[in-house]
């Protein structure tokens, strides 16, 4: 039994919607018309049976009035006259006959014999003025009338009533009902038709394009057929596909961009081993093998002042060769970045910066005097700010700059200003790929710690770069004990 309710309800899922509104719509007229005429039967049946009692009544006293004068006389040929006229003008008398004062039949309308067992059912009481009871008969429900003449000094008026007439009017109304219903259910069905087709054919029309962008078209857009619930679905459907095609752009673009950035940092770590191995071996290693001849020269020596002379020179090419490979070491990282931080390690860098190539940088901090920010910002936070500097050497033509950094707890913000030549921001960022790659990797750094970068320019106004980074406390240190605080 559960199964096939189970199969019964998969079936009935697994219907269109168009079939299932037009079943609906047909229930809900079948329903209707079987409640109007189980109503309207009803409610005739009970009107025309009481009619049907109200008639009975009105013949059987008219047969009472007619009658006493014949049972008086008495004339046995008026009687069965009376009781024909009866049956000819009433239509729904089933039977009628009269009863003497001493229950005996004066007259009736049975052509097949008196069915006795008449006699012993709707027996009136003295001092009543009718009786009604219904039978129930082989030819079905008859209203039994009973008026006694004369309070039943004379006797006893008996009329039956049939209900076939009553039941012929009831199938007739009952037949129109269905007709109509028929009529009202083949509009329901092209009402639901149509209904359907104004329903399902946005609904079709969304499937089409759902499966489209499943195949990845985003060209693809949703048909508005009105702006109602299914037309604000279309709507947001759009909306949803246009942000999926931005999305998947930006997505694109960002992955052709890391693949850039990344072919850039590969060769950039292999020019800068060669440059260091070019430098180790031009300066570096022709000052050591300097130094090894000096030490042999120094050894065959024969005077004091010839060693002493000797021992000097080698001091200071062995110093040069010591600042030769600190130089080097500064250039691959800073170590004042690491052991004293970010304030001082910039302070020392745009002094060198200003110095080398003559641009004056002026350099402000501020909040740094007690704490330390945690060390991933501090060496993203340098190394885009060299970038930006090195932007400003290549590109900007500048003079001057500026250069702010504010620590304010919970939140970095730093300002890199230059009144150089600027540029379109837009144009550059949607250009090539390799007029943009700086720019695109000191997004990338800033990102990495979670902050934000905005880069403001115009051509001829210099170029302003904003960034912000949020900081976590708990992993800012004090500089002087050096300790998580």
């Amino acid at each position: 039994m559960k199964k096939n309710i189970l199969w019964l309800r998969e079936r009935v899922l697994s219907v269109s919607i168009r079939i299932k509104v037009m079943g609906i719509a047909l229930g809900i007229v079948f329903l209707f018309a079987l409640t109007i005429i189980f109503q309207i039967r009803e409610s005739f049946e009970k009107e025309l049976r009481e009619e049907l009692k109200t008639s009975g009544i009105f013949i059987a006293k008219e047969m009472t009035s007619r009658s006493s004068g014949f049972i008086l006389t008495p004339n046995q040929f008026a009687l069965n006259l009376l009781i024909k006229n009866i049956f000819e003008n009433n239509e729904n008398v089933e039977y009628a006959f009269i009863l003497s004062s001493s229950n005996e039949i004066l007259v009736h309308s049975f052509e097949n014999g008196f069915p006795k067992e008449l006699l012993a059912v709707n027996r009136v009481s003295p001092g009543s003025k009718f009786r009604v009871e219904m039978l129930d008969t082989e030819e079905g429900i008859i209203t039994d009338v009973a008026v006694p003449l004369f309070g039943g000094k004379l006797g006893t008026v008996r009329v039956g009533m049939n209900e076939k007439h009553l039941r012929n009017k009831l199938n007739a109304i009952t037949l129109q009902i269905l007709i109509v219903t028929a009529i009202v259910s083949l509009l329901s069905i092209g009402a639901a038709s149509l209904l359907t087709i104004v329903l399902t054919r946005p609904i079709t029309n969304l499937v089409s394009f759902v499966n489209a962008l499943g195949k990845g078209d985003f060209e693809q857009r949703a048909r508005i057929w009105a702006d109602d619930e299914i037309g604000k679905l279309s709507n947001a459907f759009n909306d949803m596909i246009q942000k999926l095609k931005n999305f998947k752009t930006e997505l694109e673009f960002k992955e052709e961009m890391t693949s850039q950035l990344l072919k850039k940092v590969i060769n950039a770590q292999e020019e800068e081993r060669k440059r260091i191995a070019r430098e180790l071996h031009d300066q570096t290693s022709q000052s050591l093998t300097s130094l090894m001849i000096g030490l042999k020269i120094l050894k065959s020596a024969k005077t004091l002042d010839e060693v002493t002379k000797r021992s000097d020179d080698l001091r200071e090419l062995t110093s040069k060769t010591l600042e030769e490979v600190h130089d080097l070491a500064i250039q691959l990282r800073p170590t004042v970045l690491d052991d004293i931080g970010l304030d001082i390690a910039l302070q020392k860098y745009v002094a060198d910066y200003s110095m080398k190539f003559n641009i004056k940088v002026d350099y402000h901090s501020i909040g740094f005097d007690s704490f330390r920010l945690p060390t991933e910002i501090e060496i993203v936070i340098y190394r885009v700010v060299q970038e930006a500097l090195a932007n400003i050497l290549k590109h900007s033509e500048a003079r001057n700059a500026c250069l702010l950094l504010e620590n304010r707890g919970n939140l970095l913000k730093v300002i890199v200003e230059d009144n150089g030549k600027g540029f379109d921001v837009r144009k550059v960022m949607s250009s090539e790929i390799d007029g943009k790659l700086g720019l695109f990797g000191m997004q990338e750094r800033i990102n990495l710690i979670s902050g934000d970068i905005t880069i403001e320019s115009t051509p001829g106004n210099g170029t302003n770069i904003y960034i912000t980074v949020p900081i976590d406390k708990k992993l800012s240190y004090e500089k002087d004990k050096n300790t998580f605080s």
